[in-house]
């Protein structure tokens, strides 16, 4: 899906990565699109539901005229959320797009499974300074300011990602930065969070300092706080590696192996139904082998950062379909529509597994695989 029509504003949506797995929203700064997570993408959507939006008045989301609030803009992100169908999602956000994160985690608990607020604060400044930003965009534009805000949020302007930033800057929708600068200078502290938190910083962002960083991490219990080196307020393209890692590694602890996060696996390929038609029927006998494949294969291999489920699901299929095993190739035919393997791509494994394990093999596999998919 691309746009998406909330209240007759269009807003701009990108998903990548298996439909079936963890969703994660990524919320960009003020001033910039979408595209400043394009470094951390690849990695991330190899084992998330990666969903990205144009905030509102930004990219090629529509802009409405007058102030905007934080409680507004964090309506138009849940309202992405259910236009996607995902109940709960982890956030990531860079500056407003931080600010944002806490603000779904304070006021929607219920649809926020974690956040990582990155180079933001609770209270973006005094309100002169946004007033003085606002007056400078509506005598000048966008170029009135682009010196001020480049200051902030790089540290080697000359550098072609720093100049691309630059490009998002002079392309907003003056109506959409002041918008959402109004909804910075008028942001309120945000109710309690409970969600498990990392705060991220650039160790030399002057926009919004490490004080501010450390100043959310110890307000949210358990909150983590990461300071990035070398990095000023957007570290996305600057420090995309350290980036990555980060947020990676803020969901990794989340999803520990065992049994577990092996039946939260389990179920998010085979589906609740055949799960708990599983379950109900599971004995004193076989509830030790049900344990053990939990742990052993859905725990610790389903749960590997090094392949997506994707990728897991369509080398399973190629596995089963050679080997022969026709019950256990046709549940996971059925987990394709959970795990996002097409039937062209299902086509194109079999192939393999007439090329490599016989032609008959692949070609009863196929029968299977017409008759549960019609």
């Amino acid at each position: 899906m691309n746009f998406v029509d909330i209240d007759g504003t269009v807003f701009h949506v990108r998903e990548e990565g298996p439909p079936g797995a963890p969703a994660l929203l990524l919320l960009h700064s003020l001033g910039t699109t979408m595209e400043i997570w394009a470094p951390q993408l690849p990695a991330l959507a190899r084992q998330y539901r990666v969903i990205r939006m144009d905030l509102r008045g930004h990219g090629l989301s529509g802009a409405t005229e007058g102030d905007y609030s934080m409680a507004m803009l964090a309506a138009d992100a849940v309202a992405v959320l259910d236009a996607l169908g995902v109940a709960r999602a982890h956030v990531a956000g860079v500056s407003i797009g931080g600010r944002l994160s806490l603000e779904l985690a304070a006021s929607y608990p219920e649809r926020v499974l974690s956040i990582i607020p990155c180079d933001t604060s609770f209270i973006s400044g005094p309100p002169e300074r946004w007033i003085t930003r606002m007056e400078g965009v509506k005598s000048g534009g966008m170029a009135a300011v682009q010196d001020a805000v480049m200051a902030n949020w790089v540290i080697d302007p000359s550098l072609p990602s720093s100049r691309a930033l630059l490009r998002m800057l002079l392309r907003t929708d003056p109506m959409g930065y002041l918008g959402c600068s109004a909804a910075l200078r008028d942001a309120t502290m945000p109710g309690p969070i409970t969600c498990p938190t990392t705060v991220v910083v650039g160790e030399a962002d002057p926009s919004s300092p490490v004080a501010k960083s450390r100043e959310i991490a110890e307000a949210i219990a358990g909150a983590k706080l990461v300071i990035i080196p070398h990095a000023s307020h957007i570290p996305n393209f600057e420090a995309a590696e350290a980036v990555t890692a980060t947020v990676l590694g803020h969901l990794a602890g989340l999803y520990a192996v065992g049994a577990e996060a092996g039946m939260a696996v389990r179920r998010a390929v085979l589906g609740h139904a055949h799960v708990d038609r599983s379950e109900a029927n599971l004995t004193a006998m076989d509830a030790p082998f049900r344990d053990f494949i939990l742990e052993g294969v859905w725990g610790r291999v389903w749960t590997r950062p090094g392949l997506s489920r994707h990728s897991r699901s369509l080398i399973t299929l190629s596995m089963l379909a050679a080997l022969g095993l026709d019950e256990e190739f046709k549940l996971h035919i059925r987990a394709t529509a959970n795990t996002g393997v097409t039937p062209e791509e299902i086509s194109e494994a079999l192939l393999h597994v007439a090329s490599y394990a016989g032609v008959p093999k692949a070609n009863h596999a196929l029968k299977l695989v017409k008759e549960i998919l019609q």
